[in-house]
């Protein structure tokens, strides 16, 4: 509901306020473009400034990304021998950049490693952060592969005035702790601070990097001004180069104390899951890596779609708008509070239209967040024709959807408890790691 003008709360409005109310011109609205970018995301409007839904299909057009068919999805099923996860079946990873080629290496047995990464702006986590990295703990265990997460707090405090450094660089610990607490695999994941890690080869490779890129491109890439700190001009270079292998000589055995970094490491390719609204940053190094003195292949990705705010479609969950998201934190009262009153429904007005007309569960929040949560998908069909035929209401679909978000944050609270600073220590220790890979590669045919 729109709150009331100062004039509805009982004040009569002055003659002046009704001469200006009577000359006023209002120009009608206009439609608006979606905006999507690292950091800044909002919708599109139409002619009546109603908000859109996002448009996936737009943006991988734009950006020319390729959309995951199902030729892409048994071909990963016949080489992994796993089912996709949900989040693949249902295209809420819907996106890619070379997936295939990470399906060669695969194949044939030759390394590769996945990274993602985190921009720790508060406390705690909201349920949408947890997504990815559900997907990349899955991504591991599947491929057995080793997985680096880079925590973004020097990025914080670049571009958010009210954050210092001291603070983000708290926040990065609290939410490795978070990220930790989906159940990565110790021996072959590494997570690290940006503002704590960075150095010797990291920071070599950030620094070539920078020499190949100039100020034309990040601006647009990012848009970029003449009153840009030079901090964010610069920021690009690191995220960038997290996808090289060569930025972290300890995992392969390198020595990380050499001048000289290993070729052979720079030729191992990376698989970036990520949220749509990064994929600036790895155009930018897909269009640059081979530039390098030792060139690296140009990272895949698999992109995610935004999880809808409470509020329906056209927005995401925001850390700075509590109600607009279920937080990691939050209790079984909270979210069950939350749900009710939040999650924009796409029932009827009354029980009797409800049952008559039916509803509309592609716009309603807690359907949406079952086809994230709820991995049986017969079941979920089930779910979906019956509130599309009025059998089930909102009411009912909602208590379905509390329950099962309430049993997913209770399962990450009782693991988030036994995640400790010394755990959170062993996984942010620079060090080798330890993977098997595809246990059954497929030799490639000798050239006669």
């Amino acid at each position: 509901m729109a709150e009331k003008a100062p004039n509805e709360v009982g004040e009569p409005p002055s003659v002046a306020a009704l001469s200006i109310a009577e000359t006023a011109t209002t120009e009608p609205p206009k439609a608006k473009e979606q905006v999507i970018d690292p950091w800044s995301v909002e919708a599109g409007t139409d002619e009546q400034g109603n908000t859109l839904a996002f448009d996936y299909e737009a943006i991988s057009k734009k950006w020319a990304t390729r959309l995951i068919d199902q030729a892409l999805l048994d071909r990963f099923t016949a080489l992994t021998g796993h089912k996709p996860h949900r989040w693949l079946r249902r295209g809420l990873y819907f996106s890619h950049r070379d997936l295939d080629r990470i399906l060669d290496c695969y194949e044939y047995g030759k390394p590769f490693f996945l990274y993602t990464g985190r921009g720790p702006s508060s406390d705690s986590m909201h349920i949408g952060h947890t997504i990815p990295f559900e997907f990349t703990k899955w991504l591991q265990d599947v491929f057995d592969v080793p997985l680096v997460i880079m925590l973004t707090d020097d990025e914080k405090a670049l571009f958010k005035d009210s954050l210092s450094f001291e603070e983000v660089l708290q926040f990065a610990r609290n939410n490795a702790k978070d990220i930790l607490a989906m159940g990565f695999d110790k021996k072959k994941t590494f997570i690290y601070s940006d503002l704590k890690y960075t150095g010797g080869h990291f920071l070599l490779n950030a620094w070539e990097f920078s020499k190949l890129v100039t100020f034309n491109q990040v601006r647009g890439a990012f848009g970029f001004d003449a009153s840009t700190n030079i901090g964010r001009i610069f920021f690009p270079s690191l995220q960038c180069i997290a996808a090289f292998a060569t930025s972290y000589p300890e995992i392969w055995g390198d020595d990380p104390k050499s001048d000289v970094r290993s070729k052979k490491t720079a030729a191992i390719p990376c698989l970036i899951p990520c949220a749509i609204d990064q994929d600036p940053y790895f155009r930018l190094v897909r269009d640059n890596c081979h530039r390098m003195k030792y060139p690296s292949p140009k990272p895949a990705l698999l992109h995610c779609k935004f999880l809808t705010a409470l509020q329906g479609a056209g927005g995401k969950m925001s850390s700075s708008n509590p109600n607009s998201a279920i937080f990691m934190s939050d209790t079984p009262k909270q979210i069950q509070k939350k749900i009710n009153s939040h999650a924009f429904s796409g029932g009827q007005e009354t029980v009797e239209l409800h049952r008559e007309l039916g509803g509309n569960p592609d716009v309603d929040v807690a359907y949406q967040y079952l086809t994230y949560f709820e991995d049986d998908d017969e079941k979920l069909k089930v779910i979906y024709d019956q509130y599309k035929k009025g059998e089930l209401l909102t009411g009912e679909l909602k208590k379905m959807c509390i329950s099962l978000v309430q049993e997913y944050v209770k399962g990450y609270q009782e693991a988030r408890a036994k995640i400790t600073d010394e755990v959170l220590n062993e996984f942010m220790t620079p060090r080798k790691l330890e993977w098997k890979g595809n246990p059954n590669p497929k030799k490639k045919e000798q050239k006669k």
